[in-house]
Order: structure tokens, then C-alpha cells, then sequence
């Protein structure tokens, strides 16, 4: 086995031998999955309908999924405990990170420095200086990296976005976002896994040596080691969206205040209030896991009219026409249904420019600039106090 220096060190000769052809329209793209989980596994599903690509190895800490991954997705291909076997093979030309957050920098950078095309699950980083470091190793190679901010390639996101830059909603200054989940639920009663089927020293990696717990493996985003929270997990989608149609990716402040009134088995607050101050506007997160009607909604306030978007779709409602103060919303000037779920198109996007070589829709700068801002109300949160840019 290459450990990971000696893989990087490596990696010159195998990005060369990866990329000594450009992948054509009709060639047949070699994928992996690292980390194989819900959420890995509805990606690798999208994969394989693509003509052009095999599945060929999928890798796991856990004996269940990797063996149901690969009975599903890969019965001819190989599967693996450590991804640092998959990303020494010269077969694979890309691969899909699904990994907990806390992973997703080794693994890309790895995966980049061993001359592999990625597509990472989002947040790309697990705290600020990782992604500052991504950010410098990816512009300088000539990988694809695509992280899963699917708004990008969502057709009524795309339409919403030409809509808020063409002016049409006038002079924004507020953004309010927000996200409503019902874990409750689903702790109602014990999480029970077999420890035994579970490598928990390689699921740590550089997270403190701790002991197995149930309830950090299955819920891992809540847990400072492993996740961030509200923030990273869905907060951070509509921070992207944001900061691609209002065209800021820069806050000049973060704040946030919560609490785990309704589980306080996690770590993260799991019920939150954070806003970030741009120039020019500002924007607020509102999330709680203790009911989900109204689930994520974004809200762009502009002196012309308002603009309610989510994944179902978008609507906007034009200012003077119904009295001023009125609590009653008029009917919309424009609404917009969503046509399905933009991860497909995400993914193609992925899989397109890992044979034209043309930058994806989520690329690694905005990528990471999305991740800090989450980042930094998260620092915010922590330290009871205003961050401010210097």
C-alpha cells in the first residue's frame, strides 16, 4: 500500500499518464465512489446511467455499504477499504467523494495530486484554511473539480439567477434564507449499528481518538469533528446561490446565535440564527430541526418586487400591487416549476467536462468562498462573538 506521501509523490507520473490523451465525447470515463453512503450512492446511481462510464471501484469504512455498493454499481469492479489503494490505480479517471466533511480535502486533494477528475460532496471543506489550501493545489493542476452545489446546473435556479442579475427585482438589501428539517423524528428511537462492521480508526482520520459512537457515525454532520452543523449542511447551499446571484462572495461580517434545546445528544445547535453583512446588502439563515413545514426557501427583497425560490421552484411578486403593509401576498407576475431534481444535470455537467476539459459549473473557487462564509458564522457562533473583515 502507498502511504500518502509516497502517493504524492508519485502523483507527477500519474497525472502524466492519466492525461496523456484528452478524453473524447465517445470515450468511456472509469469512475470510483469514496465513501458510499445515502447521498454517494444517489450519485453513483446518476453515473451509471451515463453510456459512457463504468463504475469500476467503490470504498468504504463501513462492510455493509461498500459490499451493497458494489453488488449494486461495480459486481465486476473491485471494492476497497482505503481510498489510497483506489486513487493508486492508473484505470480510474475520476472519482465521486461522498465521504463525511472532514474527508473531503484529503481525499480530493489526493485524488488530484494522483491525476483524478473529482466531484466532492459540499461543503468542499471542513474549515477555512483547508479550503484555501484546495483552492491553491487545484488551480495549479489540470484537474476538474465539481463540488455538489447542484443550484448551478438546475434550470429554474439558472433562470431565477438571469432574472435577480438582470436587475428585474431592483435594489436587493435583504437576502433572507432559511431551512426547516424534523430530525426529532428520526431519533425517536436508538441508533443501533454494528460496530464490528464498521472501521472506526479510518473513519476518524485526523479527528480526535475517541470511541465508537453510534450516533456520531450515522449523524456525523452534527459532531464539530466531522461536520459543522446547520452551516455547512444546508445553510451552505443557499449561501452558493446567493453569492452567484447577487455576485458577492466576500462578507465584510458574520453572526450567529443558538441552541440544542431539541437535541442536546448533538453538538452542533440544532436550531440557529446567523447573518452576514455584504456590500450592499444583507443576508440572514434561519434553521431548526424540529419541524419541516415550509422546508428551505430563499428570499430576495427588492424595491421592484421579491423573489421566493426553493427547489420546488420560483415565484416573484412585483411591489404596488396590493396595499402597502399588506400582510396578503398578490398573486405572482411570474412563477416557475422545477422540472426535477438539478443533481442530474450536476452530474452530467461533471461528467461533460471531464471529457472536454472546460471548467464546471461549481468550480473550486466559488466552491470554497461559499464554505468560508458558513465557516465563518460557524466561528462566530462558537466564540460568542462578531466576526469582522479586517
Amino acid at each position: 500500500m502507498l502511504d500518502r506521501r509516497n502517493l504524492l509523490q508519485a502523483s507527477a507520473f500519474l497525472t502524466a499518464a492519466s492525461y496523456s490523451r484528452i478524453l473524447g465525447a465517445n470515450d468511456r470515463i472509469r469512475i470510483a465512489g469514496l465513501g458510499v453512503g445515502g447521498r454517494a450512492t444517489y450519485l453513483l446511481g446518476l453515473v451509471a446511467k451515463d453510456a459512457n462510464t463504468e463504475i469500476v471501484a467503490v470504498c468504504d469504512v463501513s462492510e455493509t455499504r461498500r459490499r451493497a455498493a458494489k453488488q449494486k454499481f461495480a459486481p465486476d469492479g473491485q471494492d476497497y477499504l482505503d481510498y489510497r489503494d483506489v486513487l493508486a490505480r492508473k484505470d480510474i479517471d475520476g472519482v465521486v467523494v461522498g465521504a463525511p466533511d472532514h474527508w473531503h480535502i484529503p481525499m480530493t486533494l489526493d485524488a488530484v495530486a494522483a491525476g483524478k477528475d473529482v466531484y466532492c460532496e459540499k461543503p468542499v471543506s471542513h474549515n477555512i484554511a483547508e479550503g484555501e489550501r484546495a483552492q491553491t493545489a487545484v488551480l495549479a493542476s489540470k484537474q476538474i473539480v465539481q463540488v455538489g452545489y447542484q443550484q448551478r446546473s438546475w434550470p429554474h435556479f439558472i433562470q431565477a439567477r438571469d432574472y435577480i442579475a438582470a436587475g428585474k427585482l431592483g435594489q436587493i438589501t435583504l437576502v433572507l434564507t432559511s431551512w426547516y428539517q424534523d430530525y426529532v423524528v428520526n431519533l425517536q428511537r436508538p441508533v443501533r449499528i454494528d460496530p464490528a462492521t464498521i472501521d472506526w480508526k479510518r473513519f476518524l482520520g485526523d479527528a480526535p481518538d475517541q470511541p465508537f459512537d453510534p450516533l456520531r457515525y450515522r449523524f456525523w454532520r452534527w459532531f464539530w469533528d466531522f461536520g459543522n452543523g446547520h452551516l455547512t449542511d444546508l445553510y451552505s447551499h443557499w449561501g452558493d446561490v446567493v453569492h452567484w446571484s447577487m455576485e458577492q462572495e466576500a462578507p465584510r461580517s458574520a453572526q450567529a446565535s443558538g441552541s440544542r434545546n431539541a437535541i442536546p445528544r448533538f453538538e452542533c445547535p440544532d436550531t440557529i440564527s446567523a447573518s452576514w453583512d455584504y456590500p450592499g446588502f444583507t443576508m440572514v439563515y434561519n434553521g431548526a430541526l424540529n419541524g419541516s413545514l415550509d422546508g428551505g426557501n430563499i428570499i430576495f427583497r427588492g424595491h421592484r418586487a421579491t423573489m421566493k425560490l426553493n427547489r420546488d421552484g420560483f415565484a416573484v411578486y412585483d411591489e404596488g400591487k396590493v396595499r402597502r403593509e399588506l400582510t396578503r401576498w398578490p398573486p405572482p407576475e411570474l412563477a416557475v416549476e422545477s422540472q426535477g431534481d438539478g443533481t442530474v444535470e450536476h452530474i452530467q455537467n461533471f461528467l461533460d467536462c471531464m471529457r472536454s476539459r472546460k471548467a464546471p459549473n461549481a468550480g473550486i473557487v466559488t466552491s470554497v468562498a461559499s464554505a468560508r462564509s458558513a465557516h465563518l458564522a460557524n466561528a462566530a457562533y462558537r466564540s460568542a462573538t462578531v466576526w469582522k473583515a479586517s
